[in-house]
């Protein structure tokens, strides 16, 4: 007897229904993408209960005949590809036709649509999968879909859904991504009745940054404009150093317009604001990525916000350039000072890819061109350097001997033990780190700054050791101890009753000494670690003191701020917060912690909601 057997259609829908719908976020997701692909100007999302007792989704889009609206429900049925050549250039947001029939077979779905010239608009009305029923309704014209009692059917499925308020962070969290990425498009959002986020059609992206998040946000802003039309575009805004945050919540990054969430934009953005940004701070960015169609792949997953690109490190490379030539025309970073290419870290392209981008090299331009001093820097290091050759990783720590000042430096004879370069290669490479030293001797401003220009050395050095012609002796730079055999843990307690402070480096470092040896203070870090085990012990305690603001200072918070407040509030209260919610997304700070500057309340209330875990604080509750 045959085991094997083909399983009923509802069943089928419901096990792609486990891929495409995790949350009511997932299915206002895939709604509101059909929406966009209808050509909307308006979208409203009416929530309640967080969308677990009901989501809809209203458009004014181009709407369905009663044929369409019927096809919608079945599986892999779509209006957005024919062919399997379709795949390859996919410009739509939807394409799979999964969505409709996944949502239908696990909750209570009703389609109410009219197209401009019908007479009547449609009314199909499914449970669980199974049709219901279908007349004529009124309604203008687009589409309205109200999706109820999600997971009625799938107790197993509803169990895992979270509190309301974190669904609503996540919805929250959506709508804003869609938002950014169609600024001509009105969005508006509600939860249980209340408006959690609306926004009007805006002219262009900056606009619509100050409709969420405001003016004091946008003050921060630096526009970025770079890469290539045959490998990637890079457009939008990254945040000013000086916007610090210790999460990448606030960045939100789109290829094609569609918002994605990929390692290697991020790692390509971070490493823009290498040696500006100290580790585990992140700056806040609006960055969209227009690629040809052909170069990524975005048939990955169901959920479809992950994507492939055909040349990985190309653009990375983009990204990280148009990211540094943001910061340098703003004056946050020296356009003379050679970096290494992003390319190490990310994926490497196939033989075929590199060759074709190496054949196009009279198409590519790069994002900026060094000129002057820096070009004839850039030339000299580059000279013997294979295309698309990733830079070595150096091996110089921050233990290292301090860098000596530019006179002593030069005026230095060679070790005994290393070989001299000829006298051509030896001028080059003098010159060179005479320069690398002057341009960062002034700007230094954390001890990975000093590993880079030993980095900058170093490499030259070991590429020019490498060069076919030119040179008959490699060079090589004496050992060096590793920072970590110095390292050695310290208390607390021992910081404030053992140590001889001798001085401060930089307004970031402590210099000091204790009876085992010379101490180099994080004082940032050391201050957060103190504040930490304070809280922690109040939190214990629940005896937090407060100050009282004469006036209370009144605070704008954005529509993912908001959401998140809403289940942190209490637990601002223990630790001496005072904080009334007014009128939509404003919150009066009345009281702050007592030993908490005022000045910094506001500070400090936006990082603490902007760092908050949806999920671990879902999952307490």
């Amino acid at each position: 007897m045959s085991k094997i057997r083909l399983l009923p259609d509802q069943v089928s829908n419901q096990i792609a229904a486990g891929e495409v719908v995790e949350r009511p976020a997932s299915v206002a997701k895939e709604l509101v993408e059909n929406a966009i692909d209808a050509r909307a100007t308006r979208i409203v999302i009416d929530v309640e209960s967080g969308g677990r007792r009901l989501l809809k989704v209203s458009d004014d889009g181009e709407g369905m005949v009663r044929d369409d609206a019927l096809l919608a429900f079945e599986r892999h049925a779509t209006s957005k590809i024919s062919t399997a050549e379709d795949l390859n250039s996919i410009a739509t947001l939807g394409f799979r036709g999964e969505a409709l029939a996944s949502i239908a077979s696990v909750a209570r779905v009703e389609l109410i649509s009219k197209t401009e010239d019908a007479a009547a608009a449609t009314r199909v009305v499914i449970e669980g999968g199974r049709m219901r029923d279908v007349k004529d309704a009124a309604h203008s014209r687009g589409t309205t879909i109200s999706v109820r009692d999600l997971f009625f059917n799938v107790p197993a499925r509803r169990k895992f859904l979270r509190s309301e308020a974190t669904e609503t962070f996540h919805l929250t969290n959506l709508v804003t991504h869609y938002a950014l990425a169609h600024p001509e498009i009105a969005f508006g959002l509600t939860n249980n009745g209340r408006e959690v986020l609306r926004v009007a059609s805006a002219k262009d992206l900056r606009e619509r940054a100050y409709q969420i998040f405001g003016s004091e946000f946008l003050d921060n802003l630096l526009e970025v404009s770079g890469g290539h039309k045959h490998v990637a575009l890079v457009s939008g805004y990254v945040s000013a150093p000086r916007d610090r945050r210790t999460s990448r919540d606030a960045q939100y990054l789109f290829v094609n317009g569609r918002f994605v969430r990929d390692q290697l934009i991020g790692r390509a953005l971070s490493e823009g604001y290498r040696s500006i940004l100290p580790h585990g701070v992140y700056p806040a960015a609006l960055l969209f990525i227009e690629t040809p169609l052909e170069e990524v792949d975005v048939n990955v997953h169901p959920a479809k916000t992950e994507v492939r690109f055909r040349r990985v490190a190309a653009v990375a490379d983009a990204v990280r350039e148009a990211v540094r030539s943001a910061l340098a025309g703003a004056g946050y970073m020296r356009t003379d000072v050679i970096e290494p290419s992003m390319a190490p870290h990310a994926q490497r392209e196939s033989d075929d890819s590199v060759a074709a981008m190496s054949a196009a090299a009279t198409d590519y331009s790069p994002v900026s061109t060094p000129t002057g001093s820096a070009a004839s820097s850039a030339a000299a290091v580059g000279e013997h350097r294979a295309p698309f050759e990733p830079a070595r990783q150096s091996r110089i720590e921050f233990a290292s001997p301090p860098i000596q000042d530019e006179e002593s430096f030069a005026g230095e004879r060679p070790e005994p033990d290393l070989v001299a370069l000829e006298s051509d290669t030896a001028r080059d490479f003098d010159a060179i780190t005479r320069r690398a030293l002057s341009a960062e001797r002034d700007s230094v401003e954390s001890p990975s700054e000093v590993n880079d220009i030993a980095c900058k050395a170093e490499s030259f050095m070991v590429e020019t050791a490498s060069a076919p012609e030119g040179i008959t002796k490699s060079v090589s730079l004496p050992p060096v101890a590793s920072v970590d055999k110095f390292a050695r843990e310290v208390t607390v307690e021992e910081l404030s009753s053992n140590i001889r402070p001798l001085g401060q480096l930089d307004e970031s470092f402590i210099i000091a000494t204790d009876d085992e040896g010379l101490l180099l203070i994080d004082q940032h870090v050391a201050h957060e670690r103190i504040l930490f085990d304070k809280y922690r012990a109040l939190e214990a305690s629940r005896l937090a003191e407060s100050q009282s603001l004469l006036i209370p200072e009144t605070f704008d918070l954005t529509p993912a701020q908001a959401a998140a407040f809403d289940f942190v509030a209490p637990e601002l209260e223990c630790y001496g917060f005072e904080l009334m919610r007014l009128s939509g997304r404003t919150v009066a700070i009345k009281a702050t912690p007592a030993d908490l500057p005022a000045s910094e309340a506001r500070n400090m209330l936006a990082e603490i909601l902007e760092t908050v875990d949806a999920e671990k604080k879902g999952s307490a509750r």
